[in-house]
C-alpha cells in the first residue's frame, strides 16, 4: 500500500508517493532525467517496501505531479534542491530512523553530488548514473546525424533565450531514432518505453524536456564528488551502456572511499530487464547491510547540509 504526500522545496509543492514501512529505514527515490515518479520508481520501491523499508518516490518540480512552472524545464539546480526537500521530508516520516537514497541515469549522478554533501545519509545507490555528462555527450553524438544535432543546439540556444524573456517551452523527445531531434538517439534509449512503460499504463507520462535543460545537463559532472562521499555507495554499472557509460561510473567508484560495485551486462536499462532480479537482489542485500545500521537520526536532525 502507498499513499500520497506533498512536501514544499522553494516554494513548489512536490508530490511524492509514500510507501509506509516496518524496518526503520527509508529510500527516497526519483527517475530518470525527465522520467516521473511511476515510471520511473515503481518496480524498484514495490521490491524495497515488500523487504520492510519505507519509500518516499517523488516527482521534480514542473514534472508529473508536481506543482512549478515552466513546465517540463528541468534545472539541475532546482532538482538538486527538490532532492534536499524530499531527504528532510523523509526523516519526518513515522517510524524512519535512517534515510537512504536511489536514483538513475542523470539523476544517478545527483547520488554522488547528495551524498557527498549530506552526513545524514546513510547509503546510497547510484544506477546506471551518467557521472562525466561531457564524456557521455560527446560518446551520444556519435549516434547523431550532423543535420540533427544541428537543429538540437539550435532549438537549445533558441529555447534558452526563449526562457530569459518568459516565452513558453520548447520541448526535445527523450529519446528518438538517430535523425531526430531528441535527448539521446543511441541504441539502448531506444528501450524507454520497454523498460520503464511496457505495459503503456503510464498515460500521463510526458516524455520530453524543455530544450534549454538539455546544455546544462550535457556539462554537469558529478564525478568530482565521488572522492567526497563518505557513506556506503552502491554504483551499479552496465557493462553495455551507451547513454551513461559504464567506464567514468567505474572509475568514480574507485574514487569513492566506501564504495561497492555491481556490473551487470547490458546496456542503460538492463536493470529494468534483463538484469533487473540480479539488481534488485544486489540493492536490497546493500540496503539491509548498511541502511539499517549506523547513526540512527536525531529528532530534528538537519538533513539539508
Amino acid at each position: 500500500m502507498r499513499e500520497k504526500v506533498s512536501f514544499t522545496s522553494g516554494g513548489v509543492e512536490c508530490a511524492a508517493w509514500h510507501y509506509p514501512g516496518s524496518n526503520g529505514g527509508c529510500v527516497v527515490m526519483a527517475g530518470g532525467f525527465g522520467v516521473t515518479k511511476e515510471p520511473g520508481t515503481d518496480r524498484f520501491a514495490e521490491r524495497f517496501a515488500a523487504a520492510g523499508f519505507s519509500v518516499l518516490a517523488f516527482d521534480y518540480r514542473n514534472l508529473g505531479e508536481s506543482g512549478g512552472e515552466p513546465r517540463q524545464v528541468a534545472r539541475i539546480a532546482d532538482q538538486l534542491a527538490d532532492w534536499r526537500a524530499a531527504i528532510a521530508a523523509a526523516a519526518t516520516l513515522p517510524g524512519v530512523e535512517r534515510v537512504a537514497i536511489w536514483s538513475f541515469s542523470l539523476p544517478g549522478g545527483y547520488i554522488l553530488q547528495l551524498a557527498a554533501e549530506h552526513p545524514g545519509i546513510t547509503a546510497a545507490i547510484a544506477q546506471s548514473a551518467n557521472v562525466d555528462g561531457p564524456a557521455v555527450s560527446r560518446h551520444a553524438s556519435r549516434y547523431q546525424t550532423p543535420l540533427a544535432a544541428l537543429r538540437l543546439f539550435g532549438r537549445c540556444v533558441v529555447d534558452t533565450l526563449g526562457g530569459l524573456i518568459g516565452r513558453a517551452p520548447r520541448l526535445v523527445a527523450l529519446a528518438g531514432p538517430p535523425g531526430t531531434v531528441a535527448l539521446l538517439n543511441t541504441p539502448d534509449a531506444q528501450q524507454t518505453n520497454e523498460a520503464l512503460d511496457p505495459d503503456h499504463r503510464y498515460t500521463d507520462w510526458q516524455q520530453a524536456v524543455a530544450a534549454r535543460s538539455i546544455i546544462p545537463a550535457a556539462l554537469y559532472r558529478p564525478a568530482k564528488y565521488a572522492g567526497q562521499v563518505r557513506c556506503p555507495l552502491l554504483f551499479v554499472v552496465c557493462d553495455d551502456d551507451q547513454s551513461a557509460l559504464a567506464a567514468p561510473a567505474i572509475a568514480a567508484a574507485a574514487q569513492s572511499p566506501n564504495s561497492e560495485l555491481v556490473r551487470v551486462p547490458g546496456g542503460h536499462y538492463a536493470p529494468f530487464l534483463a538484469a533487473h532480479e540480479q539488481v534488485v537482489e544486489a540493492e536490497l542485500a546493500f540496503l539491509t547491510k548498511h541502511a539499517l545500521s549506523g547513526e540512527k537520526l536525531a529528532p530534528g536532525a538537519d538533513t539539508t547540509s
